[in-house]
């Protein structure tokens, strides 16, 4: 049994698939299976795959499915892998040479069932990290205190115990294919911390048909799944009320694109929700103005 399963959703990105593919090839342990999930995708990403698959030079798993958006496609990678650990690398990012190794040898030192997982870092392709590195006198975290209590910024990568992320599956709404990931790793958060390893284990590379270059659009085209998202953030117990009064804000501009009169009624902090409403609307006249210029 492999210790290590490295994901990947893909739709439509045979065309920058071989940078993630080559960084595996590479790799200076092989203990890993890459797992491939093709969300829907028309190009010839299936046919790409069996070639290497041939090549026997990585373990390749490959599934196709009907297209649910990157969520659907964690879920499907989450109900699939049986390896201990798991990690996701977009379609889009690779690995550095040793990152297999030194995820699972930082694992094998420190890694254990009363914690979730780790997390290290991601750097652009200059080797540069994104935003700051993880607090040097901790040891472990939480996501969520790593973020906003500890100031850290940019763009992390996790890897997580299999066992807990076949836990929280994202709820698929029909006719929209946004879930944020963070709903998962909050979730973990009430109960687990992380173990901090300040290496960088993925290159980030953001395209311009990237989910995170057209945050504005989704956020307009899924209004159900963001304001499933914010409902379930505003439950965080170790929240603070500002975070909660972001959260509304967000919340009520969702609601009101997918015209939901209810959404009070269905909140789990009514009167935030109440004092929000002038900025969700704001923000909510804000998506669409923008939303109306892209489609012009």
């Amino acid at each position: 049994m492999k210790k290590l399963t490295i994901f990947t959703p893909a739709f439509n990105r045979a065309y920058c698939l071989h940078h993630c593919y080559e960084s595996l090839k590479r790799q200076t342990c092989k203990d890993f299976i890459w797992l491939v999930i093709d969300d829907g995708s028309t190009d010839n990403t299936k046919e790409l795959i069996e070639t290497w698959q041939e090549e026997e030079k990585v373990e390749i798993n490959y599934c196709w499915q009907k297209n649910q958006g990157m969520h659907g496609a964690h879920n499907t990678a989450y109900e699939k892998i049986d390896t201990e650990l798991n990690v996701c690398i977009d379609s889009d990012d690779y690995m550095p040479d040793d990152a297999v190794e030194k995820i699972l040898a930082f694992w094998a030192a420190h890694g254990n069932e009363k914690i979730s997982g780790l997390v290290g870092l991601d750097a652009d392709k200059d080797n540069q990290i994104l935003g700051t590195t993880l607090p040097k006198h901790l040891k472990q975290a939480t996501l969520f205190d790593l973020y906003y209590k500890h100031g850290v910024t940019g763009d992390k990568k996790l890897v997580y115990r299999t066992a807990l992320t076949k836990k929280y599956p994202y709820p698929i709404f029909e006719s929209e294919k946004y879930v944020g990931l963070a709903y998962k790793y909050y979730m973990l958060d009430k109960d687990y911390e992380l173990l901090l390893m300040n290496e960088a284990i993925c290159h980030v590379e953001y395209l311009a048909d990237g989910s995170s270059r057209n945050m504005l659009k989704q956020y307009h085209n899924n209004p159900l799944g963001f304001s499933f998202y914010r409902k379930e953030l505003m439950k965080l117990p170790f929240a603070d009320t500002a975070f909660k009064f972001r959260q509304a804000i967000h919340y009520v501009s969702s609601n009101l694109i997918s015209k939901n009169g209810a959404f009070i009624k269905e909140t789990p902090e009514k009167i935030l929700t109440a004092l929000a409403f002038p900025l969700g609307f704001l923000l909510y006249l804000y998506v669409l103005s923008k939303n109306r210029r892209v489609n012009v």
